[in-house]
């Protein structure tokens, strides 16, 4: 006598089987589509992990060369003939990029050609540059690796859950290597993390004096005078300007090779634009206007926050000559220092152009101790006939070769010098300038170096500066990367534990009682009609 079974054991039995079966076929299904996509998504992962990257440096790179941006508008009218701002739509675009990589994950192509394009023009034009990176990391490197200490960190919650499933494999595996080494490396990466800033408090110097390069060029007209009164004003030590000789043998302030961006020569001399502007007179370049460019092209936008009376003052400015910038000097008792730019071939005063400087200098009533004389052409006969001129060097030459020619100071862009220099320079009386110094950062930087002075074309700005932006004793800096450490270590390992138990405690439940919960729980008639049809072929005769 056979012994029947219970109609709900059967429908149980039944639809575990057709389901398990049903489930398990689309089951094989997905695994085979997923082994054939993992490795193209792998690739594509890798892609973009380097474009994002490849971002995030050329963005950091523009960021930090802020201090640099009129440099780089300057090559770029000496190479196009127009003045422009061309740090603008680099930054947009950048910005753009950047953006469309981390929220939408889509153009990594057109981001990655645009980034390489970029970074290989920047280098070719403005490979010095590049050293920029490397000093803002003195700056920066401490608090980098605290926020890339926190966002290696949260991605243990990833990493784990990935680990924690069933079944290892060797990509899990590479993960994980590939994860402990970045976390490690950023545990130790502090040893090799300097930065003159970390120092003690009672070994700061002196803040560096500041120099008005071309004066005060972010509030009024480079090189013309009222430049000059505005940084000035601004209580600089010196004052910074480049001279050209004019074609009847008088010194003027000039950067340009020719007149077009600074003056209005174009519509006083529009035959006459393109000409080298030592080719010039001075009669003639008297009656430039070197103001109202500064109006129209508004370079460091700053314009739109003069009042009607200096937007005047500055309308009305001409081209300055070196004797009236050293009167000025000479009246506020500030040090004056000039780059002077030897004539060109067919000059008259191709031979006799140092002569002529000197000259002026003499005649200008300016003590010769207040001036910084770079000029290295005839320099033994310089100081022979003004002896109390302070011997400037703009190259970086040996301590022997400085001391030979009488050089006391040396006037340097400040990617040229490093700490060690800046010490050695100081241990042996030569007193070090550095350029292009703009941006509170950089100046905090070289301020913490010992640097004894800089040249700066905002000294509005570093006039706020009335300590370093960030100093640390060593022990200070020791102590808060032990903690982060430790901190990070125990957040990781918590992790770690945390999404152990949480994954072992789903792999408890068995599938097949999942897969019949969801499908009996369901009040599809299709389900219901499926469970009929098994039942009833499935009992026995």
């Amino acid at each position: 006598m056979v012994k029947h079974q219970p109609l709900q054991v059967y429908e149980r039995q039944l639809c575990l089987s057709c389901l398990t079966g049903i489930y398990g076929c689309r089951w094989k299904r997905y695994q085979r589509s997923h082994d054939d996509t993992t490795k193209w998504e792998c690739l594509w992962s890798f892609i973009l992990f380097c474009t994002f990257s490849l971002l995030l440096v050329w963005f950091y790179f523009w960021w930090e060369a802020h201090n640099d941006y009129s440099e780089f508008n300057w090559f770029l009218y000496n190479r196009s003939g127009e003045w422009s701002d061309g740090t603008v739509p680099i930054l947009a675009a950048t910005a753009a990029g950047f953006t469309y990589i981390a929220f939408l994950m889509i153009g990594v192509t057109v981001a990655l050609l645009t980034t390489i394009i970029g970074v290989i023009s920047v280098t070719q034009m403005w490979g010095e540059e590049w050293d920029v990176v490397w000093i803002s990391l003195q700056a920066t490197g401490p608090f980098l690796h605290i926020g890339a200490l926190a966002a290696v960190t949260a991605l243990a919650w990833l990493v784990a859950g990935q680990m924690a499933r069933a079944g290892k494999t060797r990509f899990q595996v590479m993960v994980l290597l590939i994860y402990l080494s970045v976390l490690l490396t950023l545990y130790f990466i502090p040893l090799s993390i300097t930065s003159p800033c970390i120092m003690e408090r009672g070994s700061l110097k002196a803040a560096p004096a500041i120099i008005g390069h071309q004066g005060a060029p972010m509030l009024a007209p480079e090189n013309t005078l009222l430049s000059f009164n505005r940084a000035l004003q601004r209580n600089v030590s010196g004052l910074e300007a480049d001279v050209t000789i004019s074609l009847d043998g008088v010194p003027f302030l000039m950067r340009d090779r020719t007149l077009r961006r600074t003056t209005n020569v174009r519509r006083v001399f529009p035959d006459r634009q393109y000409d080298d502007a030592s080719l010039f007179n001075w009669t003639d370049l008297s009656s430039l206007n070197a103001g109202q460019w500064f109006l129209k092209d508004d370079p460091f936008w700053t314009v739109q926050y003069m009042s009607t009376s200096e937007r005047w003052s500055v309308g009305n400015q001409t081209v300055c000559s070196l004797e009236q910038m050293l009167k000025l000097a000479a009246k506020s008792k500030s040090s004056a220092v000039f780059t002077l730019h030897r004539p060109p071939a067919n000059h008259p005063h191709r031979h006799d152009w140092v002569n002529l400087t000197l000259d002026t200098v003499l005649r200008s009533g300016i003590p010769q101790r207040q001036v910084m004389w770079t000029v290295d052409s005839n320099r033994e006969m310089v100081r022979n006939v003004a002896p109390g001129l302070q011997q400037t060097s703009v190259q970086k030459l040996p301590l022997d070769t400085l001391h030979h020619k009488g050089i006391s100071r040396v006037l340097l862009r400040y990617n040229q010098a490093s700490a060690q220099d800046v010490r050695l320079y100081n241990e042996n009386n030569i007193s070090l300038t550095l350029c292009s110094v703009n941006k509170p950062w950089l100046y905090s930087l070289l301020w913490c170096s010992g640097v004894p002075s800089v040249s700066s074309e905002a000294p509005q700005v570093l006039r706020k500066v009335h300590y370093p932006l960030w100093l640390m004793s060593p022990d200070e800096y020791c102590l808060i990367w032990i903690s982060t450490d430790l901190i990070s270590f125990a957040v990781v390992l918590g992790i770690f534990i945390f999404q152990k138990w949480r994954m072992s405690g789903m792999r408890s439940y068995n599938p097949e009682q999942i897969m019949l919960s969801a499908a009996v729980g369901r009040s599809s008639r299709d389900v219901n009609i499926m469970k009929e049809k098994l039942i009833f072929s499935g009992q026995p005769q």
